[in-house]
Parts: structure tokens; sequence; C-alpha cells
């Protein structure tokens, strides 16, 4: 343990510290985030899915108590009622086909005398976001032919207003927008099905894809992983550096003294020598010749 005590100092705490912080993020926050994700849109494909060949059913046997069960959105149900004159909702901020939208909310009143939205279908906004002229649905008895949906919630601040004349919400929630008119609505909404009486543009079912959602799960417990086994990589690096500083230190040498110095070149003469004349012997008769005429010839 004396050999990480260097994980003590404050840069090693805080880098341990993020990157803990990282990891749990990952396996409780981020990766269930992207998971739920993917398993509500599944959930939602398959009910698409299982409605498509199903029977139609009068909307009263799904909403027998006021609401629906999870498991009954998106049933094709119809209906037989009257629309609510002049009662028209805006939904705002809506994009239908990669395009600005308004949805339009009307209530209907059923023949048992209960009240429910329904969604009509969608119109583009004028002059960038200014809602246009709607055209109102038929006031005579009219039965219907749509799907079940759920109330989508409220997000907090988002409360109904009055614009331009037109009442307007954020989301389709029945239970504030029934006090935003004072009606006592169904917690549920009818989205209709093309060519209805009443209808606008028609809303398309969503793509029956389940979306990027799991592999980001899978991306996100990957790092959450990868995070740690990063942070116990470095510290290997550096006590195998610590450990040979304090090996060299104990040898009295350095990462320099340990490579030896090459031996000096030996010096070159600027000047070649002569090589010294070698003496040889001389024959009596050349030493009496040397005598009478003298050493050179």
């Amino acid at each position: 343990m004396r050999r990480l005590k260097f994980m003590l100092r404050p840069g090693w705490l805080v880098l341990a510290a993020v990157v803990g912080l990282f990891a749990y993020l990952c396996f409780t926050v981020l990766a269930p985030w992207q998971l739920g994700k993917n398993t509500t849109t599944e959930h939602r494909n398959d009910l698409i899915s299982n409605s498509i060949n199903a029977e139609t059913v009068p909307v009263g046997e799904v909403i027998a108590d006021g609401t629906i069960a999870p498991d009954d959105e998106w049933r094709n149900i119809t209906d037989t009622g009257s629309y609510q004159p002049d009662a028209d909702i805006l939904v705002r901020l809506q994009s239908i086909e990669g395009a600005p939208s308004y949805e339009v909310l009307t209530p209907f009143v059923l023949d048992d005398g209960r009240t429910i939205l329904v969604n009509r279908g969608y119109v583009r906004p004028i002059n960038g976001a200014e809602a246009p002229p709607i055209a109102a649905p038929p006031t005579d008895p009219v039965t219907l032919n749509g799907r079940i949906r759920l109330s989508e919630g409220t997000a907090p601040g988002r409360v109904p207003m009055v614009e331009d004349g037109a009442k307007q919400v954020y989301s389709i929630d029945a239970r504030p927008i029934g006090e935003f008119i004072g009606t006592d609505l169904v917690d549920a909404y009818i989205q209709l099905e093309p060519d209805q009486p009443g209808g606008l543009g028609t809303i398309p079912l969503p793509q029956l894809d389940a979306g990027p959602y799991l592999s980001y799960g899978f991306q996100w417990l990957a790092f959450g992983i990868m995070a740690p086994l990063g942070l116990a990589y470095f510290i290997r690096a550096e006590w195998r550096e610590r450990r040979k500083e304090k090996a060299l230190a104990e040898a009295g040498t350095t990462p320099d003294d340990s490579t030896p110095e090459a031996p000096p070149a030996p010096a070159r003469s600027s000047r070649l020598r002569k090589p010294e004349p070698v003496s040889v012997p001389r024959t009596a008769k050349e030493a009496r010749l040397a005598d009478r005429y003298g050493n050179s010839r």
C-alpha cells in the first residue's frame, strides 16, 4: 500500500472521484434511461402491430371506468356522438412529417353522455407560427373510427393558454385540458383515422422500428466499464515509473549515468613523417671507391 501513496495527492483523488461518479451515472442513470426507452418503444410497436389486424370495438368497451388500460392503447375503436361546437383546442409546437404543425383537439360527446377529446388531425401554421383558421366539425351526430390513446402528461410550467383568440396547450393531457375548458373529460383521447367526419390532416402512425436506444444503452454500459479500467491503467503506469526511479536511485545512478562513454578518438598528426633511411653495410671495394671519389656518385 505504501507504493500507492501517490494516489492520495489532490490530482489523483479528483481524477478517481470523477471516474467513479461517471461510472455510477452510466450504470444507474444513462444506461437504464436508454434501455427503458427501448423497452417502451418495443411495447408501443407491439401494440400497433397487433392492432392492425384486430377487430374494431366500440369505445365504451375500452373506457368502461373512464380511463383505458395501457395494453389497450392504439386499439381500433368506433364511437357515435356529436362534436361540441366552437370548442377547438390547438396543440402547439408539434412536428408532423418534419414540418411545424398544430394538432386540433375537439371535445366529442358520446351517446352515453360522456365527453372525450378527439384529435382531428393537424394544420400548418401561417406567417411562421400563427395558427390558421380551423374548419369547423359537423354539428350533426356522426360515427367515427379511430385509435384510442393514453393521455400524454404535462411538463411542469407548460400550462394551457389563450393566444390569438385560440385555446392552446403543449400536450394532450385530458385532465388539465378539462379543467381549462370546464368540461369533465374521459382520461384518454381518440386519434382519427383517415377520411373521418371532421378530420383534418391525418397524423401518420409511428415507424415500427426500435430505434437506436438499445445500442445507446450498451454503449453507456461499456463506458461505465472502460472508465475504471482506464484509471487502473494510468495508476499502474505511474507506479511502474516510480518503481524504476527508486531502483535507479538505490543503485546510485541516473538514467544518463548508465550509458557508457565512448573512448576519445586518437589525435591525428597534421603532417606525415618521412621514414628514416636504413643504413646498409658497404663492401671493401665500395669503401675504397668512396675514399677516392667521395660519398656521392
